[in-house]
């Protein structure tokens, strides 16, 4: 196991409602020093939730909303912040009837992501939902998303799809599709 660098100090040289801008500056076993510069969350710590909600064995559902960061409406899956007192399956319902409109009987942790660990520390928790209800809650989102669905069998072609662009959520995707192979679930 390699030794992590040593902190030899850091501040927040940045700041907005959402993001704090921290450099670290680092010394590696080898002794050179390097400063870093990483997106690091305002501090809540109650993290963020992303849903493969199952409609049937074989098809997932997707929203489409507009997303800041690339200025596009994208096509991902439901997700969202885990709110104070939440736990992560609450949470997971919750999104999931405020952005699809959906509620899901059975919910299940999957695994933990990161999006680009080189320089964010935010993390998302990947929640399976079967057994799904029509059910809608009011959410935040300043308009109403539109709801899609997605064979498993066509991740390749959702891959190349011009309005899907989150990795993230293809990993989830391919992560459940697995899951739902090795349980005999998913028709091979």
């Amino acid at each position: 196991m390699r030794q992590k660098p040593t902190v030899l100090s850091s501040e927040i040289v940045a700041s907005s409602r959402l993001f704090r801008v921290e450099a670290v500056q680092l010394r590696f076993s080898n002794g050179t020093e390097r400063t870093y510069e990483r997106l690091v969350g305002r501090g809540n710590g109650y993290g963020a939730v992303m849903i493969v909600a199952m409609l049937d064995s074989e098809h997932a559902v997707l929203v489409e909303e507009y997303c800041g960061g690339t200025d596009e409406y994208e096509v991902s899956l439901p997700k969202g912040l885990i709110e104070p007192g939440e736990d992560v399956l609450a949470a997971a319902n919750r999104e999931l009837k405020e952005e699809a409109g959906y509620g899901a009987r059975q919910l299940e942790h999957i695994t933990e992501l990161s999006l680009s660990p080189g320089y964010m520390s935010q993390k998302i928790q990947v929640v399976l939902a079967t057994d799904l209800y029509e059910e809608s809650l009011p959410g935040d989102e300043p308009e109403p998303m539109r709801v899609d669905r997605v064979s498993l069998r066509e991740l390749s072609a959702l891959a190349q799809h011009p309005q899907f662009s989150e990795g993230r959520a293809l990993a989830a995707l391919y992560l459940v599709r697995d899951l739902l192979t090795q349980r005999g679930v998913f028709p091979v």
